[in-house]
């Protein structure tokens, strides 16, 4: 089956971005940082959503990340699927950290469930026939609106689909943008460039 082993975000400068990443949210393998001065202005059409088992683990991985340089997009709130927030890098990536549990039942922990790249597309049951062809197996579809795929590993970065205009408006940002994503792909599939523009690499 095909999966994602890692994103690799697109950078102006790789120290700085490593050196934010390393405070806000400790990740290691699942993301990585490479320069690029490839021209690109407002939305990128994709977040990384991070979700966690409790609010506590919300409050601390947001305030972790705004002490650390980031801005806030969305204030962290309670909502009918549960409760998260919204902060941009320094770098310019756009993050999502969220749980569908709506009370603490302990201290936070730091932990990351999940790490899911979701990203903007033009049309989501067209692009989830291409990714299907591509080897990927859906999860979860909510016909034209989201689309989730399974990753073959617990500690796989997951990929969904969401229409873009959707996706810019709950993060919070306008839709507009152009350009380079910033965004790489690695997985165990060929290379390719899906129907809006993501890059996906080969694993070595």
């Amino acid at each position: 089956m095909t999966s994602i082993a890692s994103v690799t975000l697109e950078v102006d400068d790789p120290a700085a971005a490593q050196n934010f990443y390393d405070a806000a949210f400790k990740l290691v393998s699942q993301v990585r940082l490479r320069a690029s001065e490839a021209p690109t202005t407002g939305f990128r059409g994709f977040t990384v959503a991070l979700t966690v088992s409790q609010p506590a683990d919300v409050n601390s991985l947001i305030e972790t990340a705004l002490a650390a340089g980031a801005t806030s997009l969305k204030p962290v709130s309670k909502s009918l699927w549960g409760y998260g927030g919204v902060v941009q890098a320094p770098d310019g990536t756009i993050w999502k950290v969220a749980t569908s549990a709506k009370k603490d039942t302990g201290p936070a922990t730091g932990t990351i469930d999940e790490t899911v790249l979701l990203i903007g597309v033009e049309d989501v049951k067209a692009s989830k026939r291409f990714y299907v062809e591509q080897g990927l197996t859906v999860a979860k579809s909510f016909g034209g609106k989201y689309a989730e795929f399974a990753a073959a590993e617990p500690n796989q970065v997951k990929l969904a689909l969401y229409k873009r205009p959707g996706l810019a408006k709950d993060l919070g940002v306008p839709n507009d943008g152009s350009g380079s994503h910033r965004l790489a792909v690695t997985g165990s599939t060929t290379a390719f460039t899906d129907p809006d523009g993501f890059v996906w690499e080969a694993s070595a």
